[in-house]
């Protein structure tokens, strides 16, 4: 029975963290874009500084008809976007925020993440060939691109953590990271981050959804509670980018103060990286394809590569 209610209450505690992180991230960048870019934005709804105004718009998106076009292959249209946002779902159950707060605390954590996102971009694609708009299958195939570009930097650099922890547990990883790390897998660090912004598409790697270009890439034909459904996969990945990043690169739960604070060092941190996404989206325009595939296969892989040999020789010599 115990074992039962210890259940329900990790399935609960994910679901709720689902649902209201990627809210308070969407709400973030309104925000944090607004102040940035010197303009006020909706500052009605809810009262201070319109704190509700991301719940009006999911509220503006249900009461819109979702249609189908009538060239669309309608079963991979309409999956396209639970396909999109529900393995990220998975993964934020394998994230710990401390010592036995997770949803599931797998022995093969890191792995389990790095696949189920490698998932999600399977929604846009999707989305891309399902539309039957040729401006969503050029979007498809931008995506296409990214996730074989990007793909490769993104894991190699994941993989050096874990080799310096020697675990692919992300508690354990937490548990057997050191300050000096920061210095150790920096260039890891800084791989990771940039090829989990292409992955998610957000600028400046935003190509597949450029609106002066393909109007809004896969997303073109989507209406209704389907678009808002990638919009919130989109949050829902950056909560995930930065939590990872938060627990493989930043110590986690590390830091002053007593164990039982541990978890909020862990969604500070997270908070710190989601508000550099964001910061990232404003200052840097959007990239060229070349510039785009110069950057994954002549930077990100060698410096990749570069960070998993020199963290094999430090494992080795100390």
């Amino acid at each position: 029975m115990a074992g039962m209610l210890e259940f329900v209450v990790r399935v609960v505690g994910v679901i709720v963290a689902f649902l209201v992180a990627p809210l308070v991230v969407g709400q973030a960048e309104h925000k944090v874009m607004a102040h940035m870019q010197s303009r006020l934005g909706p500052m009605y709804a809810g009262g201070f500084h319109g704190w509700a105004q991301l719940v009006a718009d999911g509220v503006k998106f249900v009461q819109k008809e979702s249609v189908v076009p009538a060239a669309a292959d309608r079963r991979v249209f309409e999956w396209a976007p639970f396909v999109a946002i529900l393995p990220y779902m998975a993964a934020l159950a394998a994230i710990p925020i401390a010592p036995g707060i997770v949803g599931a605390d797998l022995e093969s954590g890191l792995f389990f993440v790095l696949a189920v996102m490698s998932v999600g971009v399977l929604g846009s694609l999707m989305a891309g060939w399902a539309s039957g708009n040729k401006y969503s299958l050029l979007g498809g195939l931008r995506v296409a691109a990214q996730l074989m570009s990007y793909e490769l930097p993104f894991v190699l650099s994941a993989a050096s953590v874990a080799v310096a922890a020697g675990s692919l547990s992300l508690t354990g990883i937490a548990n057997a990271w050191n300050p000096w790390w920061l210095l150790w897998q920096l260039p890891g660090l800084v791989v990771f981050f940039i090829a989990g912004l292409a992955e998610l598409q957000r600028p400046p790697f935003d190509m597949p959804v450029a609106d002066s270009e393909v109007i809004f890439g896969p997303y073109t034909e989507y209406t209704g509670l389907r678009f808002a459904l990638f919009l919130l996969a989109e949050y829902a990945g950056i909560v995930i980018l930065s939590a990872l990043t938060a627990v493989l690169f930043l110590g986690g739960w590390s830091g002053p103060g007593p164990d039982s604070i541990g978890w909020i060092w862990t969604i500070l941190k997270t908070a710190v990286v989601a508000f550099v996404v964001i910061w990232v989206r404003v200052s840097f325009p959007r990239m060229r394809a070349d510039q785009l595939q110069k950057l994954a296969w002549q930077v990100l892989v060698p410096v990749a590569l570069a960070q998993l040999a020199l963290t094999g020789i430090g494992v080795i010599a100390f």
